[in-house]
């Protein structure tokens, strides 16, 4: 038998209030919650009654101000709903604290296959060489080479230039595709939260920072659908299998309508495939390896290789078998995997993202 329940570990609570103040307590319950705010408040208030929030806090007066900031809305039923304000803020609270993660740790840097049009100047320099863009040129050493090279005179020629190195910034499609299967929310574990967090953190870090990106999200269990980013919040695991094959199909076909030069996918999973679409229906079977499944399965990852379409699967589990058909996967389409925990899953979709953007020219 199956069971679905959440536990919130006292000494996580203390820690997350102690760290993230109030508000941003509240905002990891409306990412638990699916974006319920009544579901949300109501935990809050179990907090307080156990003592986990001080009982000087005023939740009712909380609330009316998220209404006046036109955070929160009342829904006409007698409670409330999340307005574009609160989907917002909670999308920019997810992105500073996984963010702010980067700074301590900087794992999964990986170079891309092409580099876009546009160049950052970087701090140090080197010998002009022919073809070398004009606006690289750093005058002051060019002409610091040249005094030295005549003692004080000034006679400016080739080889006393010096240019910048530059960045080359990439335009990006990313696609991400979570696993919403019941697996997601089983054993105690909310794996769920997370990959919500790591998809809205993902979403503000291109609308703030890279607008000529495409981002798009998948959920998949039965079957796989696109939704809209502002859904993000809402979304849920449900007694679903899990199709990773149908999830790389559509992710495959939604980035074949992007002019971005640098296509992948973010699958983030925590099972085996377990299904998979036949024109009679869906064939599942959550027993075991079925060789069926695994099969068509790789062969779409082949298929995103042939793309040039770059799988990156970040593996939400420690089960052998697993992280073997992940690492098949991993090697049939030349990508990349990361075998994470929850918490330090959004980590490595950050820096992974953003070092993918940019490649030094030498």
């Amino acid at each position: 038998m199956r069971f679905k329940y959440r536990y919130l570990d006292p000494a996580l609570i203390e820690a997350l209030v102690r760290g993230m103040g109030v508000q941003r307590l509240f905002n990891q319950l409306l990412l638990a919650s699916a974006g319920d705010v009544d579901q949300a408040m109501d935990w809050m208030r179990q907090l307080q009654e156990q003592g986990y929030l001080p009982e000087s806090l005023d939740l009712d007066q909380m609330l009316e101000e998220l209404a006046d900031q036109q955070v929160v809305a009342p829904d006409g039923e007698g409670g409330f709903q999340l307005t574009g304000v609160g989907e917002r803020r909670i999308r920019r609270s997810a992105f500073e604290e996984i963010f702010a993660d980067l700074h301590r740790g900087a794992s999964g840097y990986h170079p891309v296959r092409a580099t876009g049009a546009g160049t950052e100047k970087l701090p140090e320099t080197r010998p002009y060489r022919f073809g070398d863009e004009l606006h690289q040129i750093d005058m002051s050493r060019s002409f610091h080479n040249a005094l030295k090279r005549t003692g004080g005179r000034l006679s400016l020629r080739e080889q006393d230039l010096e240019v910048h190195e530059t960045e080359h910034l990439t335009q990006c499609a990313t696609i991400v595709a979570i696993d919403i299967s019941h697996s997601m929310v089983l054993y105690g574990e909310d794996r769920i939260t997370p990959a919500k967090k790591v998809a809205m953190a993902l979403t503000e870090l291109i609308q703030t920072k890279y607008p000529k990106d495409h981002l798009g999200v998948i959920l998949f269990g039965d079957r796989a659908e696109e939704v809209e980013l502002a859904d993000l919040p809402y979304i849920d695991a449900g007694p679903y299998h899990t199709n990773t094959r149908e999830a790389l199909q559509m992710a495959r076909s939604l980035l074949s309508r992007q002019k971005q030069p640098n296509k992948q996918i973010f699958l983030i999973t925590d099972g085996k495939p377990s299904a998979i679409t036949q024109a009679n229906g869906i064939y599942k079977n959550p027993f075991g390896l079925d060789m069926k499944i695994v099969n068509l399965t790789l062969e779409e990852a082949d298929l995103c290789r042939r793309q040039k379409i770059v799988v990156t699967t970040f593996m939400i589990a420690s089960d052998p078998t697993l992280q073997q058909f992940v690492e098949k996967l991993t090697q049939t389409n030349r990508g990349r995997a990361y075998f994470a925990s929850p918490d330090n899953l959004g980590e490595f979709i950050l820096a992974d993202y953003i070092r993918n953007r940019r490649k030094r020219v030498k």
